[in-house]
């Protein structure tokens, strides 16, 4: 299964012995991929489970030989396919950076809200103590008749 960002269930396979498996996504941020094996069994005997993962991302994830070939492209407009999706993928980047921009300053915006708060809190509470503390003595001295 590949899971999103938002907690979203991307894609569900089940391969047996190999095979490709490929996936687009329009939701920015990270994705987990979760890999479980097919046996039912506790221990299985000594065998062993190997996984060769090999995650391409972006325009990397064409083959554009096959692509040329398949819809019969010519070498310039073969190249005009892999500009534009190159031109999709940096808006993609840029739209995710905009929205981790956006969640950061969220973020921060909140820390400093707090801190201010916590430092007026201080600030009242160190006020309201010496206020205390000065009544108290000033009580303090006119009993013992030293004012």
């Amino acid at each position: 299964a590949v899971v999103s960002s938002l907690c979203r269930e991307a894609v569900v396979s089940t391969q047996s012995t190999g095979g490709q498996f490929v996936f687009t996504t329009h939701t920015p941020g990270e994705h987990h991929i979760c890999l479980s094996p097919n046996s039912t069994r506790w221990f299985s005997g000594g065998s062993r489970l190997r996984v060769h993962l090999n995650i391409d991302v972006g325009e990397h994830a064409n083959d554009y030989k096959q692509i040329q070939a398949k819809e019969k492209l010519s070498e310039l407009q073969l190249r005009v396919r892999q500009l534009l999706e190159q031109v999709d993928q940096i808006t993609k980047e840029q739209n995710y950076q905009r929205s981790r921009e956006e969640r950061f300053r969220f973020t921060s915006e909140s820390t400093n809200n707090r801190v201010l708060w916590w430092a007026v809190a201080q600030t009242s509470i160190l006020l309201l103590v010496g206020a205390w503390q000065m009544r108290h003595l000033k009580g303090f001295f006119e009993a013992k008749k030293l004012v």
